[in-house]
């Protein structure tokens, strides 16, 4: 029996191709959360009890994670509603971030200039995870709260997160003094000789408003859904 050496060769080509395929598929699906994170009191939990149970929620500051199935044209994900605390908020997001297929970063529109600072340094952390900047989920920044008449809108609040991020990675930059450290960071967060801006970073960054709201007030979460929708897919 003669063996066709580039027969065999072509054979296990297409095996190979198909086996990294299908393991693509498998760590696919295997991110099935959409994480609900930010700083304390930005609305994520009451955004979460629309989501998942579509009404109103008294709330409080929290110290647990909140998880449930979320259900769209019949398929389903995790929403996981993150706590806000500072000193708890990390260990929390290291539990379920390799398993996410998208983040959702809430920020409280009405207060948000007082603790400008915060919310980007929280926001910084995430953006240079390295499994973050591994996996690349989604990123959604949600303007919050923005039925309060004092709401600042989605392109205020982008830019003001731009002019903070560009601080903070500009001071981070000049305290480390080894090159190969300073190439890791510059790679994920763009590039130096430009101000900070989302648009150039390895993920795609999208903004949207919302407001979850009290109990008689009105909610729009229409822009978060169709994003988790998009993600889901």
């Amino acid at each position: 029996m003669v063996v066709d050496l580039p027969v065999i060769l072509a054979i296990l080509l297409v095996l190979l191709t198909i086996l990294i395929f299908s393991l693509r598929r498998l760590l696919k699906s295997s991110k099935k959360c959409v994480l609900l994170t930010g700083l304390n009191d930005s609305g994520k939990t009451l955004i979460y009890s629309q989501l998942i149970y579509k009404r109103y929620i008294m709330t409080y500051t929290s110290s647990q994670d909140n998880f449930n199935q979320y259900n769209c044209d019949g398929k389903e994900l995790t929403i996981v509603d993150l706590p806000g605390f500072h000193s708890i908020r990390q260990q929390f997001f290291e539990k379920y971030k390799d398993s996410s297929k998208g983040i959702v970063y809430v920020v409280d529109s009405v207060t948000l200039a007082k603790n400008i600072r915060d919310a980007a340094n929280t926001l910084y952390n995430i953006l240079i995870d390295p499994v973050i900047m591994k996996n690349k989920p989604g990123l959604l920044i949600l303007c919050n709260k923005q039925d309060q008449t004092l709401a600042k809108g989605s392109n205020i609040i982008k830019s003001m997160l731009e002019k903070e991020m560009n601080t903070l990675r500009n001071t981070q930059l000049n305290q480390v003094k080894q090159l190969d450290s300073q190439e890791k960071i510059t790679n994920k967060l763009g590039d130096i000789s430009k101000d900070f801006s989302f648009s150039s970073l390895y993920c795609k960054v999208e903004f949207a408003e919302a407001c979850a709201c009290n109990k008689s007030g009105p909610v729009n979460l229409e822009d978060l859904k169709k994003w988790i929708k998009k993600v889901m897919n």
